[in-house]
């Protein structure tokens, strides 16, 4: 196996230390909201977005005079992309089904796909209002039929940012709150005197946010776990350098320390793609950021086969994986470990970031290796049930039950089993029936 890495980020030691300080500051902020409540968010509001208002949560004229700022071509682009989140949706939806079935006679087995009660959705502000993620979480949670959905996002120059408010109003949020940061899922999930806790956070953010969901899981349920944005794309000769350079150059613009990584057989475009990524960066806006996470979290993996560049990109796990090949069906069959695949190139992850129907909440640090991204069924949680309608099935499920029990060690398990059997079995079953063979029980 010949893999040559033409590029390497950053040591994983580095990485880890800065992970360890993140995770340091995240412990002590929560500790601060859970024992002071508004008192602490109102602090931290001030602190990191100078913003404290009477309340942090919008008046129903609040969020209508927001959403009067934002312009009519932004309100039906924005109306465009939730119409399509919303149909693959509602899709994805309809494919769950609840279910009932008689598996032995009398004995029926079923489950119900019933919604989170409440979930808090945060949506990123910062340098990249993210609009997008309010379609991606509330509207999601709302197409699943959650009963609260409560959405926050930080202040953008002061004040609410007016296209997050709008997308999140008409995505379905109950209620809507001006928060960033820690504070904003640490009062979600914690509560305090004016917020009522929710059962469930989603949402992307920054590392602080990822590590206070971290830190928060068990007290509530969560997505899953979404560090920086990452992007993958595996690329032979089909396609061109500039297209290469774009796609990486593309989500390395998140933030200083978002994973971009090229995996081809190419050296021709390996080599290609390094020339053109620095010129784009000499003239791309966002060229502060991007260059950061390209010259610490970027890597340019060249491979021999096209076998070695799919073990590569399993074993990297990325978020976003765009596949542009002559087998990108191949890579679909064959890749199990990612956020999201982007097949050929007239496909982008910014459009799956933003419009094109799927979800943008994904997997990152090799977490695709056990989980998917954010979709309706996240909201829902599968619920079994089980009833026994007759007095056969009842004895012949006792003196099974009773059994097994025994084998265990648990008597007081089994004579749960054996009333069932000695009430149901008929008059003949004598006591601890259902502890006797099952010949001799019948």
């Amino acid at each position: 196996m010949a893999i040559d890495h033409l590029k390497r980020s950053k040591p994983e030691a580095e990485k880890a230390e800065d992970d360890a300080k993140v995770r340091a500051v995240v412990e002590a902020t929560l500790a601060d909201i859970e024992s002071r409540g508004d008192a602490a968010v109102r602090d931290l509001s001030q602190k990191f977005d100078g913003y404290t208002p009477e309340s942090f949560r919008l008046t129903p004229s609040e969020i209508e005079a927001a959403m009067q700022k934002v312009s009519a071509q932004d309100m039906a682009d924005i109306r465009y992309a939730q119409e399509q989140i919303r149909n693959f949706a509602q899709a994805q939806r309809a494919s769950m089904t609840d279910i009932e079935v008689e598996t032995l006679p009398g004995v029926v087995l079923g489950h119900r796909n019933i919604p989170v009660q409440s979930v808090g959705c945060y949506v990123p502000g910062g340098k990249f209002p993210m609009v997008a993620s309010a379609h991606m979480s509330v509207l999601t949670a709302n197409v699943a039929g959650v009963p609260r959905i409560i959405a926050s996002a930080p202040p953008v120059n002061g004040e609410p940012h007016p296209a997050i408010v709008a997308a999140m109003h008409m995505g379905g949020a109950h209620e809507i709150y001006v928060l960033g940061g820690i504070q904003a899922v640490g009062a979600m999930a914690l509560g305090t005197e004016t917020i009522e806790p929710v059962h469930m956070l989603v949402g992307p953010g920054n590392a602080f946010v990822a590590e206070a969901k971290r830190q928060l899981y068990g007290r509530v349920g969560i997505d899953l776990f979404a560090g920086p944005t990452e992007t993958m794309v595996i690329a032979d000769e089909t396609v061109d350098a500039e297209m290469c350079a774009t796609d990486l150059l593309g989500q390395a613009e998140h933030g200083y320390n978002s994973p971009a990584c090229l995996i081809t057989n190419s050296r021709k475009l390996a080599e290609a793609t390094l020339a053109e990524i620095d010129r784009l960066l000499a003239i791309l806006p966002t060229a502060e950021t991007a260059s950061a996470s390209w010259r610490d979290y970027g890597d340019v993996v060249l491979c021999d086969s096209y076998d070695e560049m799919l073990q590569v990109a399993n074993d990297m796990a990325y978020e976003h994986v765009q596949v542009m090949t002559d087998r990108d069906d191949w890579f679909l069959e064959q890749m199990h470990s990612y956020g999201a695949l982007f097949l050929g190139p007239r496909t982008n992850v910014a459009n799956g970031d933003k419009v094109i129907g799927t979800n943008h909440t994904l997997p990152t640090k090799k977490a695709g290796r056990y989980t998917g991204g954010l979709w309706v069924g996240k909201f829902l949680k599968t619920h079994s049930y089980q009833r026994i309608t007759s007095d056969a099935a009842a004895a012949e499920m006792g003196a099974y039950g009773s059994r097994l029990c025994m084998l265990e060690g648990f008597v007081g398990h089994a004579e749960q089993c054996n009333l069932r059997v000695r009430r149901y079995g008929g008059r003949n079953v004598p006591y601890g029936a259902a502890a006797l063979p099952v010949e001799a029980a019948e």
